[in-house]
């Protein structure tokens, strides 16, 4: 039988405060039941196993992402939109390393396609990068482009990575307008040669 008090949305909550504490990556069903007093069994009524609760961990941290993206690109176009997107994913990343890194496990397209704020996000970067003129295919390319742009310089930052004393929020800021460039003078696709 279930512990009072515990429920599916409660645990999954927990661990993804416990990701942001002790890292995504040391998150274990044990560690978990510790936390709320109870025998790694009690949890069991709640998650199947540890990847069902890691793919619970990344359901939230899609939604936490889309809650803090949306609304600050909401109304901004071109530059504005780039900026206030990249600041959201940054604070984002830096705020919940935990969940951060629970958003960057693949999760089967089918769950994606499913989820609210996976489609939020992909909205928003959609309407962000049509802003700049951008159409298929060019536009997945522009989101992978930018992905691994954020991604790679937070994931440095967050591991004290940048060891030259210019300020790190200055070279965000930079790069940001290094992106904005690049996305208004994107490349033609080539041409496919005829037969």
């Amino acid at each position: 039988m279930a512990r009072a008090g515990l429920t599916t949305d409660r645990v999954a909550l927990a661990a993804a405060d416990l990701a942001d504490e002790i890292g995504f990556d040391k998150v274990t069903i044990s560690a978990l039941a510790r936390g709320f007093g109870v025998k790694d069994a009690s949890l069991y009524s709640h998650v199947r196993n540890l990847q069902d609760l890691r793919t619970k961990v990344a359901m939230i941290a899609a939604q936490d992402m889309a809650d803090r993206i949306g609304p600050s690109v909401a109304g901004r176009a071109g530059k504005d939109a780039l900026v206030a997107f990249a600041h959201a994913y940054r604070d984002f990343a830096l705020a919940h390393p935990g969940r951060y890194a629970a958003g960057q496990i693949q999760l089967e397209p089918e769950l994606v396609a499913q989820s609210q704020a996976h489609q939020r996000v992909l909205a928003t970067c959609d309407a962000l990068l049509r802003g700049y003129g951008l159409a298929e295919p060019d536009l997945t390319d522009a989101v992978r482009v930018l992905r691994s742009a954020f991604h790679g310089f937070v994931s440095l930052e967050a591991i004290g990575g940048f060891g030259h004393p210019r300020d790190v929020g200055t070279s965000w800021e930079r790069a940001i307008d290094a992106l904005h460039v690049m996305l208004e003078h994107w490349p033609s696709a080539p041409s496919t040669p005829s037969m």
